[in-house]
């Protein structure tokens, strides 16, 4: 399973969200099959996202999908994005 990972801060949660799950369509037209948001402790505005895709071309696609800046614009990100694009290797449940 391929996955984007993304790290990034936005100006307030609250408003990002809708915004986000909004652009799940785009991600699904890519292959998306999930995605996990977590934000940290310390700082709620910081978010890692993980989106899963079934192929790794869909998920280099979505993370080059022309909608991307002016989606991250309207929710309100306010930083640059740190984004990775792996294949998962090993998961396990405990």
């Amino acid at each position: 399973m391929a996955k984007v990972i993304v790290q990034h801060h936005v100006a307030d949660y609250d408003r990002w969200l809708p915004v986000f799950l909004e652009h799940g369509t785009v991600r699904r037209q890519h292959g998306a099959t999930g995605h996990s948001v977590s934000r940290s402790v310390a700082d709620p505005n910081s978010l890692v996202i993980v989106n899963e895709f079934a192929t790794l071309a869909g998920a280099t696609a979505f993370s080059q999908d022309p909608s991307l800046p002016e989606v991250m614009v309207r929710a309100g990100v306010d930083g640059p994005p740190q984004v990775w694009i792996v294949n998962e290797s090993d998961n396990a449940t405990y």
